[in-house]
């Protein structure tokens, strides 16, 4: 088993990761009758095919070409369809540190191609329309 979610009422969740006893909680967004004081479910959603880029990302730089990610982050947008209610899209856009800009293009070639075959990006239906910004790599 990898979590255990709860319903805790109210449209809220809690779910434990098995292996550390971390958690998080959920809620429903404001425009489907929550408060949206909490990750939704589809934020969730969204903002795991940025964890999941940055993460494999990550291990590269490390593991194979030598140095840290450390500064790089994502601003994650989920944009939402109905009929039926799902994500319709996921904008992603990358902020590169200052000490990241000056990467070789053939460095920067293999972080994105990493980034973009992460589990998670393989994982997205194909009906769910994702754009990367590589900000300054670009």
């Amino acid at each position: 088993m990898t979590s255990s979610v709860r319903y805790d009422g109210a449209l809220r969740t809690t779910c434990i990761h098995l292996n550390s006893g971390n958690s998080i909680e959920t809620d429903a967004p404001l425009d489907n009758h929550g408060r949206g004081e909490r990750f939704s479910p589809t934020d969730l959603m969204a903002t795991s095919l940025a964890t999941c880029m940055i993460t494999v990302m990550g291990i590269r730089a490390r593991n194979s070409l030598g140095f840290d990610l450390d500064g790089i982050s994502i601003d994650v947008k989920k944009i939402m369809k109905s009929d039926p209610r799902r994500v319709g899209a996921i904008e992603l856009y990358f902020a590169i540190p200052e000490h990241l800009r000056g990467l070789d293009a053939n460095t920067r070639k293999v972080l994105k191609d990493v980034g973009e075959g992460c589990p998670v990006m393989l994982s997205i239906h194909p009906e769910i329309e994702v754009t990367v910004d590589w900000g300054d790599w670009s």
